[in-house]
């Protein structure tokens, strides 16, 4: 009688393959080289990383020291990641800025994969996107205060907001990935939400009509990031099984799998609550003004996009082509700088070098704690006031972030340079900034912080 220690003897890796291969081979009573024979039918095949690195296309250009230093690093990064065994192509935008080890998908770093889905190459900000809708002739200030009064910034949940659509929660109880009660309780009460860091509503006006557009930017929360952690060990099985020299943060989830499709419908359910999640807080906000908005679109910026087998990772890049976003709207795309610099609204077109994308932000040159030191001779109030003259900036937790200030990040004309440079989409109108609200420094008194000291300063994040 074959058992499954006999094959581990024999020098195979436990995996789902043991149970219909031990059926069989005791059904037949397989024996030494008839059993050798079989088993080697049975073990998935090897894949292993590329010897050297595929190429890929630079869209991106240093013009100062700290720059030369983040280029070189995403470069170093890149082509670490173009080893994988399933990539076919690759590109990085202007902003990019690597994030995490040598290695890993960069933030502003598109690759294209045959057949799999890899989670880390979408991160765990699953679906991070920005909406906009435009309120016509309406004081700037007025929006900015209805929204302030509706939206909600920082850790946990609001219990207030939390009605699912019916449609949308038989989804998630219908999903393998989805279905346990923790995605739930996150989907429910995170549920009109932006969290922290760089995510921001902004409120301008149209450079073109001076009509007031407010924009928010933020990604799934909570049910997004459940969702990535339980496509990490699932990524990792197979790499384990089919590719264990691949990078563990490169590992991926063949689709033509049940554990790959399964996967593929959670993004697309996640998608679909990330856009509700946009919606709700813009919702809220036109029934405190009373007001009917001209109209709105929406795009995401950190997702996994496909194209028959083909899967294209953003890693904080704008889809450009209408293939990658269903609900387009003519087109349309935002692409948002920094706090003092207008919202872009673009439109553009696949070329072989953009793969059908374009930035998402400004992108950073260095990482928020080295920022930070940068600016240890002033005081935190005296950047704020030099950094946002003109503007009405509001910190939701009212604790000031200086990492999330203009100068935290790349020029922002340069940038849009770069973009026309390389044919990274067409500027068709900006809404010029009049104020923001952010999360701030809302952990500065987490009781985990005040007893057991700071965190590890963060990695460098993506654009505004």
């Amino acid at each position: 009688m074959i058992t499954g220690q006999d094959l581990i003897d024999l020098g195979y890796r436990p995996a789902k393959w043991f149970k219909e291969a031990i059926a069989y081979a005791n059904q037949y009573n397989l024996q030494g080289e008839a059993l050798a024979n079989y088993l080697e039918t049975m073990r998935p095949n090897v894949v292993e990383p590329f010897d050297a690195p595929l190429d890929y296309h630079k869209n991106i250009r240093a013009e100062t020291d700290d720059e030369i230093d983040n280029v070189q690093q995403v470069f170093a990064t890149m082509e670490a990641l173009m080893h994988t065994p399933t990539l076919l192509n690759g590109c990085v935008m202007p902003d990019a800025c690597p994030t995490g080890g040598i290695g890993q998908i960069p933030v502003g770093g598109v690759v294209v994969a045959k057949n799999a889905i890899h989670p880390a190459m979408h991160s765990a900000d699953i679906c991070c996107s920005v909406m906009m809708t435009n309120f016509g002739q309406v004081s700037p200030k007025d929006v900015l205060d209805a929204a302030h009064s509706v939206t909600h910034f920082g850790g946990g949940g609001r219990p207030e907001f939390s009605a699912l659509p019916q449609a949308l929660e038989d989804r998630i109880l219908a999903n393998e990935f989805l279905r346990s009660e923790r995605s739930l309780s996150f989907a429910k009460t995170h549920l009109a939400t932006q969290g922290d860091g760089n995510h921001f509503l902004f409120v301008g006006r149209s450079k073109k009509t001076g009509e007031t557009i407010m924009v928010t930017h933020h990604g799934s929360r909570g049910f997004g990031a459940n969702l990535y952690t339980q496509g990490m060990k699932t990524a990792e099985f197979f790499r384990k099984e089919i590719s264990p020299r691949t990078l563990e943060k490169n590992a991926w989830i063949p689709y033509d799998t049940d554990e790959g499709k399964a996967y593929w419908e959670a993004l697309q359910t996640v998608r679909e609550w990330t856009k509700l999640n946009h919606a709700t807080i813009h919702d809220a906000t036109v029934e405190k003004l009373k007001n009917e908005p001209l109209y709105r679109f929406w795009n995401e910026h950190n997702f996994v996009f496909k194209d028959g087998d083909l899967f294209y990772h953003a890693k904080g890049a704008t889809p450009l082509d209408d293939k990658f976003v269903p609900d387009s709207q003519g087109g349309l795309r935002l692409i948002p700088l920094n706090m003092s610099e207008p919202v872009l609204i673009v439109k553009g077109a696949t070329t072989a070098t953009n793969l059908g994308f374009a930035p998402h932000g400004a992108g950073r040159n260095v990482s928020r704690g080295k920022h930070k030191k940068t600016l240890a001779h002033k005081t935190v109030e005296e950047v704020f006031a030099e950094e946002t003259r003109g503007l009405d900036v509001r910190f939701f937790s009212n604790r000031i972030d200086i990492s999330e200030l203009p100068s935290a990040y790349k020029n922002a004309e340069s940038v849009k340079q770069q973009m026309q440079e390389f044919g990274l989409g067409e500027v068709l109108d900006e809404i010029m900034p009049y104020g923001c609200i952010m999360a701030g420094d809302w952990e500065a008194t987490a009781p985990w912080r005040l007893k057991k000291g700071p965190p590890p300063t963060p990695s460098q994040g993506g654009g505004f």
